[in-house]
């Protein structure tokens, strides 16, 4: 799912989510304070709305959300199982389920190694890269949790 957003806002927030001071981001892109306020705070209330629809969606329970990070954290209800909703700059909103899956026979196996180390990067977070996504998964989540 992509958010509906302007591109200029998404930069700023992904900015901040790297821990970039919005004086710097005005600065950086000679523009007021007060703009890039303005943006950040439309901009949580896009993600804030996203990440909850896509809670609902999925059945799940929301236990936290930090919409500075863009993170939902919460557990699915058919599944009874940890759910991270989360926002990446280039998948998009997505939903991991903690899970004790057959990584090495699935037909996803590619795809979720490259967005785990895709949101890692985009996050700024170092995770080991193993032949076993849930491994990378639980490290970076626990790790994504930590700086919540």
């Amino acid at each position: 799912m992509l958010l509906p957003m302007d591109e200029k806002q998404f930069e700023y927030w992904n900015m901040r989510r790297n821990r970039i001071p919005n004086i710097t981001i005005a600065t950086m892109r000679g523009i007021s304070r007060q703009v890039v306020s303005r943006a950040l705070l439309h901009m949580d209330g896009v993600i804030e709305t996203a990440l909850r629809e896509m809670a609902e969606a999925n059945q799940i329970v929301i236990d936290s959300i930090n919409t500075d990070r863009g993170v939902l954290l919460g557990h699915s209800i058919p599944f009874v199982t940890p759910i991270v909703i989360f926002v990446s700059e280039k998948h998009g909103i997505q939903v991991w389920a903690v899970h004790n899956g057959d990584c090495g026979t699935c037909q996803r196996y590619e795809a979720c190694t490259e967005l785990l180390c895709d949101y890692a990067y985009e996050t700024g977070i170092r995770i080991e890269r193993t032949s076993n996504p849930n491994k990378m998964a639980e490290e970076l989540f626990t790790k994504v949790k930590a700086s919540l």
